[in-house]
């Protein structure tokens, strides 16, 4: 859950730690008090797009930062894939975004991706908000058919398809038919790549055997550009390196073994090896110098076989630059190295061969894309079997829901169309509703208002809630377009919600802020010509002032202090 929030120089907030607990939590305020920017840094935290306008005038940088405890296995298993480690269940999120509209975001003090952040924060907190009523005025799922080189596919999150999938709570059986789609879709591309006719595959057989041809003619060796790169460095700096070469062997050995180092030190040696038995340290002397002769003679020996080497005529130069060119030539059209190259030449034979056997090899992928294609059916029908019993099951759940919150006549209807196989299967679903007894359910554009729209989503998020293990749910002002009893009753289902999770609400009515466990004021405040923000925790007695301030239409008189406290007691009894 999320355990803490702070908050700094974001819009009119400059500086802001704001504690949680579990059970249901209130938001209120006056209209324009700053309600809005405690939702803004919390979506920041789940990974939602950032713009340097949030930041406080006057300020470089905009900075948000959350604890959250009590972490779910499932959770930290998908921080672990991002390799992150979670310790005792908790974890630190924080975002900043500076003047330059740049952002950086860390958990656990270490650097992470929006992306990342995004996808961990799905598993963190549910955010339901007007957006959420818009996705439920439209179903459609946006299921494309993919390719095979379709690694994922955007999806509109919370569409009808969704809702439905995750009430069925089939996902073994989704995940199954995603897989044998994906399958699915590769077999058929391979298929297409065969499918060329006789003028393309003959151009193509000509092409690869010229390749092929062009290729083994050279027939490159591995490491053999490197080898000729330093021979024919040699050969063109021969005369340098010979004369080099010359010039050390002669100040070693000398002529014929006189006048060089080896000379003088055979001398040195000679004179001391007399005398040496009589004294210990010229005895060391004669040791080390003979060491040195030796050591010398192996530095000639060495000198003498290079010379060897570098010694060459001129057809070899050329014809190693002749080579270097036949190399060179291959590697400006099939790879950057000699391996390269030679990959490309077996890849080229595989596929030459694959085209010379394309009938037989076409055939047979035929049998296993029609296989594959039956195996997809099959499990698309059972995926289809699994949500038309949920869609039953769903229906009976919401409507009883919205009986609870004052929709009586509610009627409510799982519509499945079929279309093509996409990666969700072959249903198209859309939820019907009718608010009016003896109306036909329709589309519930059609027939909603505000209010009536932001029950059947808290009907709808309570049904869903039973299997969804996200411990946070935050709800943005559900009570737009409601008041009076329906109020009172949408707050008794967030209260039964947040039974077994952290319920947080930004709320303008009094009957919800009566049944909370925790409330909060947020407020404006005007200081030396600058406007702050201010979230400040409301203890029983500040409680009490604050309902009567929503109940009252002027000012708060004694009445509605009493109405106020009065109505506390009715919601704790």
């Amino acid at each position: 859950m999320l355990k803490t929030l702070y908050i700094e120089n974001l819009a009119v907030i400059e500086q802001m730690t704001v504690n949680f607990e579990v059970g249901l939590t209130v938001f209120t305020g006056e209209t324009g008090a700053g309600k809005s920017i405690l939702i803004d840094a919390i979506n920041l935290i789940l990974g939602q797009r950032s713009s340097k306008d949030i930041i406080r005038t006057g300020t470089k940088k905009a900075l948000v930062s959350a604890v959250f405890t009590d972490l779910s296995e499932e959770t930290m298993q998908k921080i672990n894939e991002y390799g992150f480690d979670v310790e005792n269940g908790e974890i630190l999120i924080s975002r900043e975004i500076n003047i330059e509209g740049k952002s950086t975001a860390r958990l656990n003090c270490r650097p992470i991706t929006v992306g990342a952040l995004k996808e961990i924060g799905t598993y963190l907190i549910n955010i339901h908000g007007q957006h959420d009523n818009q996705v439920l005025l439209n179903q459609e799922n946006y299921i494309d058919i993919l390719d095979v080189y379709a690694q994922a596919e955007e999806q509109t999150a919370n569409n009808h398809l969704d809702m439905l999938d995750k009430f069925a709570d089939h996902t073994e059986l989704l995940n199954e038919y995603k897989i044998e789609y994906h399958n699915y879709n590769v077999i058929k591309n391979k298929y297409k790549k065969l499918s060329i006719d006789e003028q393309e595959k003959a151009r193509k057989i000509d092409l690869l055997t010229f390749q092929i041809d062009e290729i083994c003619e050279v027939n490159p060796k591995v490491s053999e550009d490197k080898f000729l790169e330093d021979r024919l460095n040699t050969m063109r700096n021969s005369e340098n390196i010979s004369r080099a070469l010359n010039n050390a062997y002669n100040a070693l050995y000398g002529v014929d073994g006189e006048g060089g180092c080896y000379d003088i030190i055979s001398k040195a040696f000679d004179s001391l090896e007399d005398v040496s038995e009589y004294n210990k340290d010229i005895e060391n002397v004669t040791e080390q110098l003979e060491s040195v002769q030796y050591e010398i003679e192996e530095i000639v020996s060495k000198l003498s076989n290079i010379l060897e080497t570098v010694e060459f005529d001129s057809y070899e130069l050329h014809q190693a630059e002749l080579r270097m060119d036949d190399i060179y030539s291959l590697k400006r059209k099939y790879g950057s190295t000699v391996e390269e190259i030679l990959e490309y030449c077996e890849n080229a034979k595989s596929e030459l061969e694959s085209i010379k056997m394309s009938d037989q090899i076409q055939q047979d992928l035929l049998k296993e894309l029609n296989d594959k294609k039956k195996t997809v059916m099959s499990l698309g029908k059972k995926l289809s079997d699994s949500r038309q019993r949920a869609g039953k099951r769903f229906s009976e759940q919401v409507k009883k829901e919205l009986v609870f919150l004052d929709m009586p006549n509610v009627e409510l209807k799982v519509s499945f169309n079929k279309s093509k196989y996409g990666a969700k299967g072959c249903d198209d679903v859309e939820f019907l509703f009718s608010t009016n007894k003896g109306e036909e359910p329709k589309s519930i554009g059609k027939i909603a208002s505000g209010g009536e729209l932001s029950r059947i989503m808290l009907a709808i998020k309570s049904v869903l809630a039973e299997k969804d293990e996200i411990p946070t749910l935050i709800f943005d002002e559900i009570d737009t377009g409601v008041s009076g009893p329906s109020a009172q009753k949408i707050g008794l289902k967030l209260k039964e919600v947040s039974k077994d999770r952290q319920v947080l609400c930004v709320t303008h009515s009094a009957q919800i802020a009566s049944l909370a466990k925790n409330n909060f004021l947020i407020k404006k405040q005007v200081d030396n010509d600058r406007t702050y923000t201010k979230i400040i925790p409301l203890d029983e007695e500040s409680k009490v002032l604050e309902i009567a301030r929503i109940m009252a239409t002027d000012e708060i008189t004694d009445l509605m202090i009493e109405n106020a406290r009065a109505m506390i007691s009715a919601q704790k009894a």
